[in-house]
C-alpha cells in the first residue's frame, strides 16, 4: 500500500515496528515526534500509553494498519495533531476536538482561571461563556464550581453540536443556546461572570497562514480584529449583576485597546492579567 505522501508501508507490522516508522516519519512535522507517534497510534488502535508499551511486539493487522498510515498521512500533511487525534486536553479535561472548532490552547486557561477567581465555590452564581466553540471554557468553569449555573452561547451548529458531546462526555450541566453573542439568552438573566476568548485576529493577521485549518470565522473578526470584543463589551454591562465581572481573551497587542472600551462601557477595576509567555492575554472589568 501507498500512503498520499507516496511513501509504501508494509502493512504487517508489530506495534514496535509501528512506533519506530511513526517516530522517523514525523521528525519532519513533530518537535516531540515519538509522543506523537504514541499518540497517534493509541488513537488508530483503541489502545491507551500502558497497552502501548505492554504489547510492543503485537502484530497489527491490515485494516488497523490503513487506520495509522492514513493518520499519519494526515499529520504529514499539516493537518495539527489534535484533529487528528479527535480530542485534546485542556484544564485537566480531554475534550472532543473537530475541525468545526478551534483548538483549545493553553493560553486560554488563563482566562479559566482568573474567572474562577473570587468566584463563590457553593451558592447561585451565574456565567456565561460567549463564543463557546468546543465547549472548553464553560465546561472547566462548570466542573470546578459545580453549583453554578453555566450557559455556553454559539453561533456555529458545527460547533454547538461539538460542545453538546463534550457537555454529555464530562456529565457537566451546562446550558448550550445556539445565535449571536447575548441575542439567545433570556433578557431577565443576570450574571456573576461573563468571559468569552472570541475572534480577535484582523483580516489581514501574518498568523492566519498557519491557521488554516481551523474555522476561520472562530479566528476572525473583521478589518481590525476589535469587531467582536467591541459587541461583547457593548453588551455587558447590562447582562452583569452588581459586582459581576467582564473577562474577555484578547491578542497581546490589543491590551490597552480593550482597557478603553471597558471603561467606555462603565465598567471598573478594569485590568489586563498576562499569559504563561508574559504577554498581556485577558482583560476585565467589573460592574459596581
Amino acid at each position: 500500500m501507498t500512503s498520499d505522501s507516496g511513501v509504501a508501508h508494509p502493512l504487517s507490522r508489530s506495534l514496535r515496528d509501528w512506533q519506530h516508522h511513526l517516530r522517523e516519519r514525523l521528525r519532519v512535522v513533530s518537535d516531540q515526534p515519538e509522543q506523537e507517534a504514541r499518540w497517534l497510534l493509541a488513537a488508530a488502535l483503541g489502545l491507551d500509553a500502558t497497552a502501548l508499551l505492554r504489547n510492543a511486539l503485537l502484530p497489527i493487522p491490515g485494516d488497523q494498519g490503513e487506520q495509522i498510515v492514513a493518520l499519519l498521512d494526515q499529520r504529514l500533511a499539516g493537518v495539527p495533531l489534535a484533529y487528528c487525534l479527535g480530542e485534546w486536553s485542556f484544564y485537566g479535561l480531554d475534550l472532543r476536538v473537530s475541525p468545526e472548532v478551534l483548538i483549545p490552547r493553553p493560553d486560554t486557561e488563563t482566562l479559566v482561571t482568573l474567572a474562577l477567581e473570587g468566584l463563590a465555590e457553593e451558592g447561585a452564581v451565574r456565567v456565561l461563556d460567549l463564543g463557546a466553540g468546543s465547549g472548553a471554557i464553560a465546561l472547566a468553569i462548570a466542573l470546578a464550581r459545580p453549583q453554578a449555573e453555566v450557559w455556553g452561547v454559539e453561533h456555529s451548529p458545527a460547533a454547538l453540536r461539538v460542545a453538546r458531546a463534550n457537555g454529555a462526555l464530562l456529565a457537566s450541566r451546562v446550558h448550550w443556546l445556539e445565535g449571536d453573542w447575548y441575542a439567545p439568552l433570556d433578557g431577565a438573566l443576570r450574571f456573576d461572570r461573563i468571559v468569552a476568548n472570541p475572534p480577535y485576529l484582523a483580516d489581514d493577521d501574518p498568523h492566519l497562514p498557519d491557521l488554516h485549518h481551523e474555522p476561520r470565522d472562530a479566528l476572525v473578526a473583521g478589518p481590525r480584529g476589535l469587531e467582536c470584543l467591541e459587541r461583547i463589551i457593548a453588551g455587558a454591562y447590562e447582562r452583569l449583576s452588581t459586582s459581576g465581572m467582564l473577562l474577555l481573551e484578547h491578542g497581546p497587542d490589543q491590551g490597552a485597546a480593550v482597557r478603553r472600551l471597558l471603561g467606555n462601557a462603565g465598567l471598573c477595576a478594569v485590568r489586563t492579567r498576562c499569559d504563561l509567555a508574559g504577554r498581556e492575554r485577558v482583560s476585565s472589568g467589573t460592574r459596581i
